[in-house]
C-alpha cells in the first residue's frame, strides 16, 4: 500500500516536472501508473475560478516630460476635437464596467492623486494635461469607482548607464546600430504626431508591431558585454524587473471575475501584454476594440 501511494505521488511530481520542461502530455501519461495519467496531466487545470479580465491600454505621455529615450513634440490633447474624442473613448471603456482603474504614477502619491480624484467627482478639479487624468479619471468616474490606484514601480528602473559606457568603449558597431534605430524611431514618432489623429496615435501605441519594435531595442543591445560584464543583459533585465513589479501590482487587483483597466506608457504595456498572455488567472481584453 505504501509503495503504491509513493509511486503515485512520485508519478504526479514527475508529471508536473515534465509539463514544466515542455515534454508534453503524452510523455506525462507514460510516466504515470495506470489510471493516474488523466488526473495528473491536468493538475495545472484544477483551479475552476473565473479569470480576471485585464485591459492593458498603452499610451504616449500626454504631458511629455522628455524623460524617455525617444523624445518628440506631440499632439495637443487639450484641443477641442481631442477632448471630445477622449470623452467618447472614456465612455466606451467605462461601458466595459472596470472594477479597478490602475494608472502610472508614483505609488507614494496615491493619497494626493485620490484627493484630486475625490475633488473631480465633486466637480472641483480641472483635469491637467496627463493621461492619468484625461483618460484614467474620466473612465473611473463613469464606471462609478470611488478611487484609482497606481501600478507603477519607482524603486527599480532601467539601469542603462553601464550599458552605454560599455557600448561606447567596446562595441561601436552596436552603438551605431542603436543610434540609427533611435533616430529612425524618433523621426517616425514625430511624423505620426504631426499627421495622425489622437485616435490613430492611440491605435499606434497599442499595435503589436509597435510592441515588437519597442522590445527589439532592448534585444539589440542585450549582447553588449556578453561573456564579460554582461552590461547589455543586465540593463535589459533591469527594465523587465521593473515591469514584472508593475505586473505584480496588476495581479493584486486581478481577483476572480475582476475587470482591471491599466493605463501606462507603451514601453511598459508592450511587456505587460506578454506577461498577461501567459497568466492562467487572466484573460486579456484587446484595447484596439475601443479606439
Amino acid at each position: 500500500m505504501h509503495c503504491r501511494r509513493n509511486a503515485t505521488l512520485l508519478g504526479r511530481v514527475l508529471g508536473v516536472a515534465m509539463l514544466v520542461c515542455g515534454m508534453g502530455q503524452s510523455a506525462v501519461a507514460g510516466a504515470l501508473p495506470d489510471g493516474e495519467d488523466s488526473h495528473s496531466a491536468n493538475l495545472v487545470a484544477t483551479d475552476t475560478r473565473q479569470p480576471a479580465e485585464v485591459l492593458l491600454l498603452g499610451s504616449f505621455h500626454f504631458s511629455n516630460p522628455q524623460r524617455d529615450l525617444v523624445k518628440t513634440e506631440q499632439v495637443d490633447v487639450m484641443a477641442e476635437p481631442e477632448q471630445a474624442y477622449l470623452g467618447a473613448l472614456a465612455a466606451r471603456i467605462a461601458a466595459w464596467h472596470p472594477t479597478a482603474v490602475l494608472l502610472e504614477f508614483d505609488p507614494q502619491h496615491t493619497e494626493r492623486i485620490n484627493d484630486e480624484y475625490t475633488r473631480y467627482l465633486a466637480d472641483d478639479f480641472v483635469l491637467p494635461v496627463n493621461e492619468i487624468y484625461q483618460l484614467g479619471f474620466r473612465v473611473a468616474r463613469l464606471a462609478g469607482l470611488r478611487r484609482v490606484d497606481s501600478f507603477d514601480e519607482q524603486e527599480v528602473g532601467w539601469n542603462a548607464e553601464p550599458l552605454f559606457a560599455a557600448m561606447k568603449k567596446n562595441d561601436p558597431a552596436t552603438q551605431a546600430r542603436f543610434d540609427a534605430l533611435i533616430e529612425r524611431v524618433s523621426r517616425d514618432m514625430a511624423r505620426a504626431h504631426a499627421t495622425l489623429s489622437l485616435a490613430d496615435l492611440l491605435r499606434r501605441a497599442n499595435d503589436p508591431a509597435e510592441d515588437r519594435l519597442n522590445k527589439s531595442i532592448y534585444l539589440l543591445t542585450n549582447g553588449v558585454g556578453a561573456g564579460a560584464g554582461f552590461e547589455g543583459a543586465d540593463a535589459a533585465a533591469s527594465w523587465w524587473h521593473r515591469n514584472f513589479r508593475m505586473y505584480a501590482r496588476i495581479q493584486q487587483h486581478a481577483a476572480a471575475d475582476a475587470r482591471v483597466l491599466a493605463i501606462g506608457g507603451q514601453g511598459h504595456v508592450a511587456i505587460l501584454k506578454d506577461l498577461a498572455a501567459d497568466d492562467p488567472d487572466v484573460r486579456v481584453v484587446d484595447a484596439m476594440a475601443f479606439f
